[in-house]
């Protein structure tokens, strides 16, 4: 009986840090976790609507055989569509159809639900978006280095190296797969879902920075050295995020956790804004009126 008094008074006189740091690691672990979640919603409308555009866009110009209107672009410095190439156009249209695939299908094979509910489903999906993401990496290494007459340059760099980290995450994607190493093939599977999609997240990086800079009387404008950095920084920023994420799951270091929810929710915020300023631009292309920078 003494003994057990002891050891209960011990428990007792220890329990208010005890409960304390648990209740606080709770906190700091449920916050990662809604913070995961604000990013992920963000990520679906965002990649879904993107998956709409792509094929209301390409999708149809092509059904239609109306594939001019791609050239809608050319205000941009960009001629997707050049007539007598039909290799190129093909090619082209390939690619950015695949890319609303990669959109859409990218998307499910983030959700715990369907790894858990419809595993077959999740199998099948899974190695269509790797085959699509291999292909999207190899058209566009032909359009930037075959197809394009002025391919070094800052776009054609970093679209390279983007498409170089595609095909190498897809083949550690592929191997954990195989291999059955679930805790490393979710990883990877991020890795590879943030560089396959580093062209959306390109463009909402920019009109991102357009709005926020103008909200803040900053006076953004495209001659600033944040678009060439950014031509790297819509695959590096993400990946940097995911490290930083990986290792604050993992760590019982609390503030690695709330340092790591802090940072997605702010830029889960910074790219919200951006979505928002895409979208109508997206819905003006789809429309067929002329666009302007």
């Amino acid at each position: 009986m003494e003994n057990t008094s002891l050891n209960i008074s011990s428990n007792a006189s220890q329990s208010p840090t005890v409960q304390g740091s648990k209740a606080s690691s709770k906190r700091a672990n449920q916050w990662l976790k809604y913070s995961t979640t604000f990013w992920f919603l963000a990520v679906l409308a965002g990649q879904w609507f993107f998956f709409y555009y792509i094929i209301a866009f390409y999708g149809f110009s092509v059904i239609n055989n109306n594939m001019e209107i791609w050239n809608v672009w050319e205000v941009f410095g960009k001629t997707p569509y050049k007539a007598g190439d039909f290799a190129g156009n093909a090619a082209f249209a390939a690619h950015a159809i695949g890319a609303g695939v990669v959109a859409f299908g990218g998307a499910l094979q983030l959700m715990p639900q369907m790894r858990r509910y419809f595993p077959k489903f999740h199998k099948i999906n899974g190695y269509l978006y790797l085959l699509t993401v291999f292909a999207l990496s190899i058209s566009g290494f032909y359009l930037v280095w075959i197809r394009d007459q002025h391919p070094i340059t800052l776009d054609g760099i970093g679209t390279s190296i983007n498409g170089i980290l595609i095909l190498t995450f897809t083949y550690f994607c592929a191997k954990t797969a195989i291999k059955k190493d679930i805790r490393n093939h979710k990883k990877w599977a991020i890795r590879l879902f943030l560089v396959s999609n580093a062209q959306w997240i390109l463009r909402i990086g920019v009109f991102s920075y357009l709005i926020t800079g103008t909200t803040m009387g900053l006076a953004p404008a495209f001659g600033d050295p944040f678009f060439p950095m950014w031509t790297f920084g819509c695959f590096v920023v993400p990946l940097a995020m995911a490290e930083l994420y990986f290792f604050a799951s993992e760590t019982q270091n609390q503030k690695v956790k709330w340092l790591a929810a802090g940072c997605l929710c702010v830029l889960t915020l910074l790219m919200l804004v951006g979505i928002v300023g895409f979208t109508p631009f997206l819905l003006k292309v789809m429309s067929g009126d002329a666009i302007s920078i």
